[in-house]
């Protein structure tokens, strides 16, 4: 198995839930609120429940997603578009979502869909930058695939734009990664352009 892009999820890192809990309930008291107070009282331990789900993908490895695939002659181009994710913005661990175009080219292996959507997934649960997210899922379709290329075309929504700072709701972030086949030649790209904008 080759080595991945992403940081190596380690199983001797673990989150640690007491930590989170104690800091949330300082920055409660930090705020001027009081932690005992009946709505918030729970309110350290659900946060931090919810960062177990949310950066679950710290402890995963994208590539296993892919190690299970099949072997088969087509050549020509898989893409799966409007895969939603969710993820949060390191900057200010506010969230961005939006949804995932990813197409590769293979060369004499293909994987299940599923797989495709769940490797979005893993990466997308870390602290991320939607710029670093792109090309981590390109990169990890280069190494878990092998294939003649890959593009991905993320298309996202800030909350930390909307909600704080410039506050400009609707304003959507469009990032790309191409790589190998659809690198080298214009006609694979806007193929896979045409089918990504298409309805």
């Amino acid at each position: 198995m080759r080595a991945p892009t992403a940081p190596n999820p380690s199983e001797s890192v673990k989150i640690d839930h007491q930590r989170i809990v104690s800091a949330v309930r300082e920055i409660i008291d930090a705020i001027g609120e009081d932690p005992a107070r009946e709505g918030l009282r729970r309110t350290p331990e659900r946060i931090a429940e919810m960062y177990r789900e949310l950066f679950s993908g710290l402890f995963e490895d994208p590539l296993t997603v892919l190690a299970t695939g099949f072997e088969e002659s087509h050549k020509e181009m898989v893409v799966l578009k409007n895969i939603p994710f969710y993820s949060l913005c390191e900057h200010h661990f506010l969230p961005f979502h939006g949804q995932a175009h990813v197409g590769y080219v293979p060369e004499g292996r293909i994987v299940g869909v599923s797989k495709i959507a769940r490797a979005v997934d893993v990466l997308a649960r870390r602290p991320q930058m939607q710029e670093r997210l792109t090309s981590q899922i390109a990169d990890t379709l280069m190494q878990g695939l092998s294939p003649d290329g890959a593009a991905v075309v993320i298309e996202a929504e800030h909350l930390c734009l909307t909600m704080r700072g410039a506050q400009k709701p609707g304003t959507v972030l469009i990032t790309s990664a191409i790589r190998g086949g659809f690198r080298r030649r214009g006609v694979t790209r806007a193929e896979f352009m045409a089918l990504v904008q298409g309805k």
